[in-house]
């Protein structure tokens, strides 16, 4: 019984991964609605795509709520490999959706500002610059940065626990841990003001899709190998 709990906690766990990745890909959509160039032409394409852009805030919403779930159901699954370690993990990732979704009032403050802007007529130089910049650099921009900043140190302490616990193919639970170790020094690199490119985290989506398969799939190990590990 107690090892029938435990697959299916790892098996939600697997599910949840996916959910995530694909909630992730959901709320990126705000991207394609502000489009790029200077705040003078992201508020009109923000404008221009408002239904987009509110459609990814519930994408956002979804994806903070999902990493909570998350974050719960990878200490349920790692808590008795290390608690202590586990719990300030979990501390990591709860911080991590906060910011997701502080983001998504940025979001809906630009929503607002660029229909404003439009119907201003796009005035230059006003303070529908000053406040869009602070909206789309600061919040949006910067906040997505430091909620990568809580889920990479987050997920150093996660996936060495995957290694050591023996759950997944170490080979994989090695290359999560590689993963976000990049995924940091990326993101160390971009507080510094540096643009990052995307290839740089994209690894770590590939770790979340493939151990989000193989937990749905495969559930944990054997009771014998739980009772080694775990003892």
């Amino acid at each position: 019984m107690k090892t029938r709990v435990w697959t299916d906690s790892a098996r939600l766990l697997g599910a949840a991964f996916l959910v995530v990745v694909v909630t992730s890909l959901w709320a990126g959509l705000f991207s394609n609605a502000a489009g790029s160039g200077t705040i003078s032409e992201v508020l009109p394409n923000i404008a221009r795509n408002t239904v987009l852009a509110q459609a990814s805030v519930v994408g956002g919403l979804a994806n903070s709520t999902g990493i909570v779930v998350l974050a719960v159901l990878l200490y349920v699954v790692l808590r008795r490999v290390n608690n202590t370690v586990a719990l300030v993990a979990l501390g990591l990732w709860v911080i991590e959706a906060v910011f997701y979704a502080v983001m998504q009032l940025g979001v809906l403050g630009l929503v607002s500002l660029g229909a404003e802007y439009v119907a201003a007529g796009s005035p230059g130089s006003s303070f529908y610059q000053v406040l869009g910049e602070f909206l789309y650099a600061g919040v949006y921009t910067q906040g997505l940065t430091i909620h990568m900043w809580f889920y990479c140190v987050g997920g150093i302490l996660w996936y060495s626990m995957f290694v050591r616990s023996r759950f997944v193919p170490r080979p994989l639970s090695v290359f999560g841990v590689l993963a976000v170790v990049v995924g940091t020094v990326g993101i160390v690199v971009q507080l510094a003001g540096v643009v990052v490119p995307i290839f740089v985290f994209l690894p770590i989506g590939v770790f979340e899709i493939v151990i989000g398969v193989w937990l749905l799939l495969r559930g944990i190990p054997k009771l014998d190998v739980l009772v080694e590990v775990l003892g």
